[in-house]
């Protein structure tokens, strides 16, 4: 009989421990995945350095992770999209382990030309990219089809090299959008590759009127303010995408946010906190089964940033979130686990 193993975080700010973890077996609505990949997540650090004051749902013993590539071993009674052999990548929380159970609606089956460190980047942030820009609670924009046409209209993000705005730029690219965005310079080349129209210097004293500059005119249907880890910037940050969207002659006036609020709103707009697709079945299923899985064989979308893997095992998670707490840009973090 086959076993599991997991890397727990058993109280906060303890190092991750790898112990026996109970062998999952499928809901009727699930896929269990041999983990052969998993990418990590700022929320996975922030979790282990800041516990249930932050997240309040954590409880330890907890099993970290939301990103999972594999092999499907075993299906439920209710599966019709997928068999036990196929290679796929999925969302859940608590994939620092060898057998992740993963929602049907939350699984995307993989082409045979995306490895699985590549494909695991892509579940947690797609969810949220996915959900900032055509969920109708946040900016509620027509899905993209093959019919598409570009229609004029603008979407800023902020933090383009991150794993959400790589995400977002090539949505919002395929939507119809022209995408501006911001990152450093040695990024510039490669957001441009993903789908920007222009990029622009985040660490620039003139960045809000050089962004209010490029939109002149023009109807920005989206500002999208998404920070990193450094929390000192996000006012600002919001503050200028606020002004973005204000400017706009159809204004814009909410503001989706990738980070917490822990700050005040600038006048005119109301932000809105982006969680993941993880119970919104008709807009995760679009992404998960049917639409990304056809645009990675195309090559008309591709898993972005690009994996950098730093470990083998689940023994090597601390040391990678170490990795991540240490900061990287334009990457995602990965560890393989097969």
């Amino acid at each position: 009989m086959a076993t599991n193993n997991a890397a727990y975080l058993v109280a906060e700010k303890a190092p991750l421990e790898v112990k026996p973890a109970p062998f999952p077996e499928p809901k009727d609505d699930e896929v269990i995945i041999e983990n052969h990949a998993v990418a990590l997540n700022p929320v996975d650090s922030a979790q282990q350095r800041l516990g249930p004051s932050i997240f309040p749902w954590l409880k330890f013993p907890a099993i970290l992770g939301c990103d999972v590539a594999g092999r499907i071993t075993a299906v439920g009674s209710g599966i019709t999209k997928y068999k036990v052999g196929d290679r796929v990548t999925g969302y859940n929380m608590g994939t620092f382990q060898e057998y992740v159970p993963v929602k049907e609606y939350l699984c995307a089956k993989l082409p045979d030309s995306i490895g699985f460190a590549e494909a695991a980047v892509l579940p947690l942030c797609l969810s949220v990219a996915v959900k900032t820009l055509f969920h109708p609670g946040y900016l509620a924009l027509d899905l993209p089809t093959t019919e598409t046409k570009a229609n004029g209209k603008v979407i800023l993000i902020w933090g383009g090299s991150t794993s959400v705005g790589c995400n977002i730029i090539q949505l919002a690219k395929a939507a119809g959008f022209e995408v501006i965005t911001t990152a450093s310079p040695k990024n510039f080349d490669y957001l441009k590759k993903l789908g920007a129209s222009q990029t622009l210097d985040y660490n620039s004293p003139t960045i809000k009127e050089d962004l209010l500059t490029a939109v002149k005119g023009k109807v920005v249907a989206g500002a999208i303010a998404n920070g990193g880890l450094n929390i000192s910037v996000y006012p600002s940050i919001v503050e200028t995408c606020a002004a973005v969207a204000l400017s706009s002659p159809d204004n814009c006036k909410l503001v989706p946010l990738t980070m917490v609020p822990r700050f005040p709103v600038p006048d005119g707009v109301e932000t809105k906190f982006v969680v993941p697709l993880a119970t919104d079945k008709d807009l995760a299923s679009w992404i998960f089964n049917d639409y990304i899985s056809e645009a990675l064989a195309s090559g008309s979308f591709v898993p972005a940033p690009e994996a950098e893997v730093v470990g083998h095992g689940l023994g090597s998670l601390q040391s990678a979130l170490n990795t991540l707490d240490a900061g990287v840009s334009a990457k995602k973090i990965v560890v393989t686990m097969k």
